[in-house]
């Protein structure tokens, strides 16, 4: 894979491009940002900073955000500038969350350690109401309310082709999802990838892995993108996956509203 035009490739068609429903978007001379209806997170994906411009576009958005009286986070990638970035966002109030790996597989290259494995117990959720499942198991693994899947996802699994939701079970209880986007050009990519603790060790979440990867493969999409962490990181790197970059949130807390993600 040659990374650093899959990189250049994927800061413009998925940071710059992108378009979410549900979102209004707004691109001024710096930044492009996503606005939520409450309370729904809003959030800056991209921004295109130096060291002269960096502090003052921060206070701008720092303002911005506080006159409207709603949350934001701003995702940083490793390679923007300023290199410190992070440290001045935190310097102005952002609460700054551990560092995630963004990994990329050539889905055209999968390997057969995905393409040949079994995903019996893998089921593609085809209605809202199903997702009571993702939610149980994500509550489990988070201990975190979750009920806010249920009109996202819902909602999202309405528009043709847009989200595929999987759910591995094991004697018919939800054990492990994840969930993949496809946003219409180069990419699709994979959230989710949650496995409950009494049923890990079992090969769940590869398997739930194999079925996103599977589909992409059949519908032509040439790169699937993931924001790994600690656990899943290793588990994709065997199984493709590069890594391109790396991401950190930064959250902007306005008068104790903490928004949804």
């Amino acid at each position: 894979m040659d990374i650093p035009a899959v990189l250049a490739l994927f800061d413009r068609e998925e940071r710059q491009e992108i378009e979410f429903p549900g979102t209004t978007k707004e691109i001024t001379s710096h930044i492009v940002r996503f606005l939520r209806p409450a309370p729904g997170m809003n959030y800056i994906l991209y921004s295109d900073l130096d060291e002269a411009s960096a502090d003052a576009v921060i206070d701008e958005q720092v303002a911005y955000f506080s006159r409207i009286k709603r949350p934001c986070n701003w995702k940083v990638f490793a390679h923007d500038r300023p290199a410190d970035l992070v440290q001045r966002l935190a310097a102005r109030g952002f609460e700054v969350d551990e560092t995630d790996t963004v990994m990329v597989l050539d889905v055209a290259q999968a390997p057969d350690s995905l393409l040949s494995l079994s995903t019996a117990n893998v089921r593609r959720l085809e209605q809202p109401s199903q997702l009571a499942d993702v939610v149980a198991i994500l509550e489990s693994v988070w201990d975190e309310n979750f009920s806010w899947v249920h009109e996202r996802l819902g909602s999202h699994m309405a528009i043709p082709g847009y989200l595929s939701v999987y759910v591995a079970y094991v004697d018919d209880q939800p054990a492990s999802a994840g969930w993949t986007y496809y946003n219409k050009k180069n990419f699709a990519s994979l959230w989710g990838g949650s496995t409950i603790a009494d049923y890990r060790g079992r090969g769940l979440y590869t398997s739930v892995l194999a079925a996103r990867v599977r589909e992409a493969r059949r519908r032509k999409v040439p790169y699937l993108t993931i924001d790994a962490g600690h656990m899943s990181g290793p588990i994709v790197a065997r199984h493709g996956f590069e890594v391109i970059t790396h991401t950190t949130d930064c959250t902007l807390k306005i008068d104790g509203e903490d928004g949804t993600l």
